[in-house]
């Protein structure tokens, strides 16, 4: 009998209509009614952890979300997170860095449509949730419309279409067709060291789209605000002007006042070279960090965590610059 912890934390899947839109309201076990019958052969303990919409999601969240985790998971098999989409991807981010080499399951999933109302997501996605935090994983993983994907690789990019995250540069780690569940255990995280609760963020990181004529000031303006670190999503395969408005001379600037840069790609797709182009090894040359195929989101929180590790930008760079749960590739 496999024991599984259902934490429930709000989102559109828990929501139901009020005179302000729709407000997370069901608990866990209202949700678990929802399913009907469920596999005989699991028991599962329901807890409610927040009753938040995604969108206030934020990295005090996180560090509760982990926290009762790692005290909560020696007495279980596995654990099922729901949670809204908004700020799912950062979540699922931030929770595998924090539960360094979990050694037990942790899926993340939520829905398109809340559970009450008849055509919702919902039902299928915690089925399928609950069918593979059965199955012999370890670490952190998101399940959205009959997919299970790492937990740093996942991005929302549709806000209707029940389809709504898609797993960025690498494929899913799971598929339900026909044939049930099918796990492709190559892509799995498997932990290599003893688990442990390392959840100290920095929260003073900020994550910035470069535009055409963006004005250098602007970093300037960051600087006195205390932020600690930077991402930028530059263009294409890592280009940044340099031209009538030098941001690489203002970021070599950022960088001598100890704040820690990644740099990474505005592309969803493939990954940010900065040795191809000029602009892109005049950024290298002033000490920023690559963010290669890294999600967004996977490049804020890994920094949020780096951050809260060491104070040291060489230290943080070699942080950043680490694989550790198929989060970014090396090659």
């Amino acid at each position: 009998m496999k024991k599984i912890l259902f934490l429930t934390t709000g989102g559109t899947i828990a929501s139901s209509s009020s005179e302000e839109g729709l407000v997370p309201s069901l608990t866990s076990e209202e949700i678990l009614h929802y399913l009907g019958e469920h596999h005989g052969d699991i028991e599962i303990t329901c807890e409610d952890l927040l009753r938040l919409d995604s969108s206030n999601m934020q990295p005090e969240e996180w560090q509760l979300i982990a926290r009762r985790i790692a005290e909560a998971k020696s007495g279980y098999d596995g654990i099922v997170l729901s949670h809204g989409t908004d700020t799912m991807a950062y979540t699922a981010g931030a929770l595998s860095f924090m539960l360094r080499n979990l050694d037990i399951p942790l899926i993340i999933t939520g829905s398109q449509l809340p559970l009450l109302h008849p055509l919702s997501d919902g039902v299928e996605n915690i089925r399928v949730a609950f069918t593979a935090v059965c199955e012999d994983m370890q670490g952190v993983y998101v399940c959205f419309n009959r997919k299970i994907m790492l937990a740093t690789r996942v991005v929302k990019v549709r806000t209707m279409n029940f389809d709504a995250f898609e797993s960025v540069n690498i494929e899913p780690c799971g598929l339900v067709d026909a044939r049930g569940l099918r796990i492709n255990r190559q892509l799995l995280i498997h932990p290599t060291n003893a688990f442990a609760l390392e959840d100290d963020l920095c929260k003073e990181v900020v994550l910035i789209k470069l535009i055409p004529g963006m004005n250098p000031l602007l970093f300037d303006k960051l600087a006195e605000m205390d932020i600690r670190g930077i991402v930028i999503e530059a263009f294409g395969a890592g280009g940044i002007n340099f031209v009538r408005r030098d941001l690489i001379s203002k970021l070599e600037e950022i960088v001598a006042r100890g704040i820690s840069v990644v740099v990474c790609s505005q592309c969803l797709y493939e990954y940010s070279d900065f040795s191809i182009y000029q602009t892109g090894q005049k950024v290298l040359q002033h000490g920023v960090i690559q963010g290669y195929d890294m999600t967004s989101e996977a490049c804020v929180t890994k920094l949020m965590w780096a951050l809260g590790k060491s104070t040291d930008t060489k230290e943080v760079k070699r942080i950043f610059e680490t694989n550790y749960v198929n989060e970014i590739t090396l090659t």
